[in-house]
């Protein structure tokens, strides 16, 4: 990982993700500050957005940090993630990775949704090692279009 020396990581997932989400606090607890914001136990009922929805507002007051949440199709978790100011969520499924990298270089995407479902654990620490280390473009458009998209207000 080479965007930061150590990067910050923010975890969350619902109960369709939390066994991804505790194999991936500990592949990642070595190179990575990880913040994991639960749950800590498995519940078969619980609601995403209970989760992650604190996690977001954490993140907002850490902007550097990456977050990862996680659910059986990543979706809603994504959803509720791009609800806050300053939250760039996509969601991935699986191959191909190209679509990590450009999350990265072209949008800052500073969320990434896992589809627990749709990939294997090992799969997912490789989208989150090569998506936390691809960096920014910093090209004139894409800060553009970022400005863009955090100063949208919807009523």
């Amino acid at each position: 990982m080479t965007t930061h020396a150590r990067p910050t990581i923010y975890i969350a997932s619902d109960h369709a993700g939390f066994e991804m989400k505790q194999f991936l606090v500990d592949a990642l607890s070595e190179q990575c500050d990880i913040h994991d914001c639960g749950p800590e136990t498995f519940d078969a009922d619980d609601d995403y957005p209970k989760t992650i929805a604190p996690m977001m507002k954490k993140m907002q007051h850490d902007t550097d940090a990456f977050g990862i949440v996680i659910g059986g199709s990543g979706q809603g978790e994504a959803m509720v993630a791009n609800r806050y100011k300053g939250i760039r969520a996509v969601v991935y499924y699986g191959e191909p990775f190209d679509i990590l990298t450009l999350s990265r270089q072209h949008n800052d995407a500073n969320v990434l949704a896992l589809a627990a479902r749709f990939m294997e654990f090992d799969e997912a620490l490789a989208a989150v090692r090569l998506w936390v280390s691809t960096p920014f473009s910093e090209d004139a458009r894409h800060v553009r279009r970022i400005k863009e998209l955090d100063s949208m207000h919807h009523g």
